[in-house]
C-alpha cells in the first residue's frame, strides 16, 4: 500500500483529536479572541494561525523524539506560561495596541493584518497542541506509520489539517456573513485615560478581552489543579484516536484515493490563500 495509515484516515484523527480537552481549551479561545481583536482578514488570520500550528508539530512529524519528550516534560510550565500570554494579549486588545513587532507588507483591502501576532498566537497554539497527549501520541503513532520522510510529512500534514478545518469552516461563515463588519462591533463603550494618552474601548475590543482573559485564568486553574494532564480519560481518548484512523484506513487505504484526496486539499488551500489575499 501507498499508505500504511492513509490520509484521509490522519485527517480525521485530527480532527477528533482537536476536541481533546487540553488541546481545545488554547487553540479554539486563543483563535476567536484573535479575530476578534484582527477584526479584518479573517481567511488570511485563520491560515497564519494555522501555519503557525504546522511549523511546531513538523518537527514532531518528522521524528524529534528528543521535541516530543521535552513537551511532555514542561507540559505544566507551557500551559501556565501559555495562561499568562494569553491573559497580557488581553490586555493589549482591549487597548488595541498592536504587538512592538514588524507587520506584514502586504496591503489587503481591509488594511494592513498584524499577521506576525497572529502567528506567533499559532506557535503557541501549536505548542500547547504538542504538550496534549492525544493530540502528540496520536500523530507521532501514524506518522511513524510511514516508509519515508515524505510520506511522515503528508500524514502529519493531513493530521493538523483536520485539527484546523473547524477553524477554516468558522473563518468561512463569518466571512460570508461579514459577522465582523457589524457596525455595533466598531461602536465605542468608552475610554480609558492612561499617562496623558486616551485609549478609545470598542466593543469588538471588549469581546477579544473577555475571550482571551477567561481562557488564560480557566487554563491557569485547570493547570494548577492538575486537570490538563495525562489522565486516565486522556489516555483512553489517545488510543481511541488511533483505533478509529486504523479502521479508516482499511476503507480508504487506496493510493489513487489518497492521492485525489491531497490534491484536493492543495487546491481548497490554494483558493483559501487567494481568497484572504483579495
Amino acid at each position: 500500500m501507498f499508505y500504511k495509515i492513509s490520509l484521509i484516515a490522519a485527517f480525521i484523527a485530527g480532527m477528533v483529536a482537536l476536541f481533546a480537552p487540553c488541546c481545545i481549551s488554547y487553540l479554539l479561545p486563543a483563535y476567536l479572541g484573535n479575530i476578534f481583536k484582527e477584526k479584518k482578514q479573517v481567511i488570511l488570520m485563520t491560515l497564519v494561525y494555522s501555519l503557525g500550528i504546522f511549523v511546531v508539530l513538523l518537527p514532531v512529524v518528522l521524528g524529534a523524539q528528543i521535541l516530543a519528550s521535552w513537551f511532555f516534560k514542561l507540559h505544566d510550565q507551557t500551559y501556565l506560561f501559555g495562561s499568562i500570554l494569553l491573559i497580557g494579549v488581553a490586555f493589549l486588545s482591549l487597548f488595541g495596541i498592536k504587538l512592538p513587532m514588524p507587520h506584514f507588507s502586504y496591503q489587503t483591502k481591509g488594511g494592513k493584518p498584524d499577521v506576525i501576532s497572529t502567528f506567533i498566537l499559532g506557535l503557541f497554539a501549536g505548542v500547547t497542541s504538542a504538550c496534549c497527549a492525544p493530540v502528540l501520541l496520536g500523530v507521532i503513532t501514524l506518522s511513524s506509520l510511514t516508509s519515508s520522510t515524505a510520506l511522515a510529512l503528508g500524514v502529519g500534514g493531513a493530521y493538523v489539517l483536520g485539527m484546523v478545518t473547524p477553524l477554516y469552516l468558522t473563518a468561512l461563515f463569518i466571512d460570508k456573513f461579514n459577522l465582523l463588519s457589524k457596525p455595533w462591533l466598531k461602536t465605542k463603550v468608552t475610554q480609558i485615560n492612561l499617562d496623558d494618552k486616551i485609549y478609545p474601548i470598542f466593543a469588538s475590543n471588549l469581546i477579544a478581552f473577555v475571550i482571551f482573559m477567561l481562557a488564560g485564568l480557566a487554563m491557569m486553574v485547570l493547570t494548577l489543579q492538575g486537570r490538563l494532564g495525562m489522565t486516565a480519560s486522556q489516555a483512553i481518548l489517545s488510543q481511541t484516536i488511533n483505533n478509529f484512523a486504523f479502521k479508516i484506513t482499511a476503507v480508504t487505504g487506496n493510493p489513487w484515493l489518497n492521492l485525489g484526496f491531497a490534491a484536493g486539499a492543495l487546491y481548497l488551500i490554494y483558493q483559501l490563500v487567494r481568497r484572504g489575499l483579495k
